[in-house]
């Protein structure tokens, strides 16, 4: 029996449809992922389920003693609260004053198994503690029906791992907002993609339903153009003239006013965004450099004698626990923060773009055009004038959105929005700081790709495992109390080295010597200039991580040589049938063509397993 049923769900604002008769039904046991644009209204589903909103038609039914608690995406606490009365007070929701006491073993469970401590303030919490807080207070009502509304948020690269394993073994039910595309593999049983006002559903993780997803589109751009050329059809006859007239039927005109009828009423699929950036002039060859760089906070080192280049072209990955230093190590690579010991090099000719974590560069009051383009109608991008409200459409903003004051935008919005705002300035060193937070999944590849084209250098801390596999060549990871190592590629790449460094010092010696040494190494303590620098920081071309595009290449090219490997034999097979060689003149001709073909098919072939083997060779 399900836990929860929506039938015929219907929420509008003004004329904009975000739920048109949704249907949904919620298993015990199920862990769904909600997915779709910003702005579809997934956040509003989630808070009707919750009974926070209130539908404009339709109807939600809960089984029998069901309990649904709902995790907003930016919790909120009462201010001068502990985290032991924070987590206290979620509990007496359910329970009278009288009870209330008799569970100060539930509360102190759940501080452990969440790793708090019960005796500190809220309110000095970083944003990641307080997302655990808010997971603390939500399982301890042990509800059957869970809601999630962007649960990794705020939470480091460890957190979220811990938190997979949390919801793999809750014995509710789960639904939940999130992008995160690792994290929707690992965790989910039922993929659900609202779109255009549509549920629809998926069963299966993440990667089942990219595959289903792909085929529904292209059945649906079929069927499209079957209606639209029927449609074009039917106007060009209604025009004919006179003569037509006379011979036209009641019933095709009928037709043809239903066709426009729905063609009128038929809701397209949401463009896509459109990203673009100025790298502006090169910069130097150098970017910045650390030479034994030490940097305390009230006698902590959150950076200890940490040495690192970053060379033009370079796109590097930052990544640790919440409070290990990356925002720090950043602010000290671009000079911003003196270090206490040790020395900063910077480059030369740098135009630097900063993408703020915290959007503290959005003025809530300001418009959404006026933020973009202050006192001016027009953008200039890569020596070109653009309108204003084109630029914002790239991104998805509507010429009334557009309009509107940045305090009323979703996470999404003010993301994209900032987004837009960074890329209209020529920039030859991005730094982004969580950059991914509240983006829907499309827009997140879409940045991978902008990226991944992208010819200036790029420091990048993100806890996205997927988005700094796809972007980055190589990754700086904090290890502890200031230390920094220096990785080649991605998170999965820091994964397999410390897998790797792990299983070493388990296994006896049995190599001396640097034979079969792992290639993930401490930052070097000692000052290195340019010609000193390790491999990894000086990016060996040949070594380098695939980008986005080149796996996809990858992908597709077994499936491209067997396609040519199935055409050679068949043209190898008619070649050595003697049939056909007893045709006349056209069969000549025949045979001439085949015999081009054959060798077209041999450079083609060659050439792609040639490629095949480098692109494999550098992922290897």
């Amino acid at each position: 029996m399900a836990l929860l049923t929506v039938q015929g769900a219907e929420l509008a604002f003004g004329h904009h449809a975000l739920l048109a008769g949704v249907d949904l039904a919620i298993e015990p046991g199920e862990r769904i992922g909600l997915i779709g644009r910003n702005g579809t209204g997934k956040s509003s589903l989630l808070k009707a389920i919750a009974g926070e909103l209130k539908l404009d038609a339709g109807e939600i039914r809960h089984a029998g003693g069901v309990r649904v608690v709902f995790l907003a995406q930016e919790p909120a606490f009462e201010p001068g609260l502990s985290v032991s009365q924070a987590v206290t007070r979620a509990l007496a929701n359910d329970l009278d004053e009288h009870e209330a006491w008799q569970c100060a073993h539930r509360v102190e469970a759940a501080l452990s198994r969440f790793s708090l401590d019960g005796d500190a303030a809220i309110d000095t919490l970083s944003g990641g503690q307080r997302k655990r807080v808010a997971l603390a207070q939500a399982m301890v009502r042990e509800p059957d029906l869970l809601l999630l509304d962007e649960p990794t948020n705020h939470l480091d690269i460890a957190a979220i791992v811990w938190l997979e394993g949390v919801l793999r073994s809750f014995r509710g039910a789960v639904l939940m907002i999130t992008h995160d595309r690792r994290f929707l593999d690992a965790v989910v049983t039922r993929i659900i993609e609202l779109d255009r006002g549509i549920l629809r559903s998926y069963p299966g993780d993440f990667a089942t339903y990219l595959r289903r997803k792909a085929d529904e589109l292209s059945a649906e751009a079929l069927e499209r153009a079957r209606f639209d050329k029927l449609l074009s059809q039917e106007e060009v006859w209604i025009r004919k003239g006179v003569e037509a007239r006379r011979t036209r039927n009641e019933g095709r005109v009928r037709r043809l006013q239903a066709l426009r009828a729905q063609r009128e009423a038929r809701r397209e699929r949401i463009g896509r965004a459109r990203l673009a950036v100025d790298a502006g002039e090169k910069s130097g060859k150098l970017v910045a450099e650390l030479i034994e760089a030490t940097v305390r906070f009230d006698g902590r080192a959150v950076l200890h004698e940490v040495s690192c280049l970053i060379q033009r072209g370079d796109r590097v990955g930052i990544v640790g626990p919440n409070g290990a230093g990356k925002t720090t190590l950043l602010r000290t690579l671009l000079g911003q923060q003196r270090p206490d010991a040790g020395r900063v090099r910077l480059g030369t000719q740098l135009q630097l773009a900063y993408f703020d974590q915290l959007r503290e560069q959005l003025d809530p009051e300001a418009t959404v055009v006026d933020t973009i383009s202050p006192g001016s109608e027009w953008v200039e991008i890569a020596g070109q004038r653009i309108h204003a409200m084109s630029y914002l459409e790239r991104f998805l903003f509507e010429p009334a959105r557009a309009r509107s004051p940045v305090r009323t935008l979703s996470g999404g919005e003010r993301n994209r929005l900032l987004l837009a705002r960074l890329f209209a300035r020529p920039a030859n060193l991005l730094v982004l700081d969580e950059p991914t937070n509240d983006l829907d999944i499309d827009t997140l590849e879409l940045l991978e790709e902008l990226l991944d084209d992208y010819p200036g250098t790029l420091l990048l801390v993100s806890h996205d495992r997927a988005f700094l596999d796809a972007v980055v060549t190589q990754t700086l990871a904090s290890e502890g109390e200031g230390r920094w190592q220096e990785y080649a590629g991605g998170w999965s790449d820091v994964e397999t080295a410390r897998q790797r460094a792990a299983a070493s010092t388990t296994a006896p010696a049995t190599r001396a010597g640097t034979a079969g040494e792992d290639r993930s190494r401490p930052l070097p303590t000692q000052g290195i200039g340019p010609a000193e620098a390790p491999p990894s920081a000086r990016r060996d071309p040949a070594r380098a991580k695939l980008s986005y595009r080149e796996q996809r290449e990858l992908e597709a090219l077994p499936e491209r040589i067997s396609a040519l490997e199935a055409e050679q034999q068949q043209l190898a097979a008619r070649l050595a049938d003697p049939a056909t060689y007893r045709g006349g003149d056209g069969e000549a001709a025949s045979l001439r063509a085949m015999n081009e073909r054959v060798t077209a098919i041999e450079t083609e072939l060659m050439g792609c397993l040639e490629r095949w083997e480098a692109l494999e060779a550098r992922r290897g």
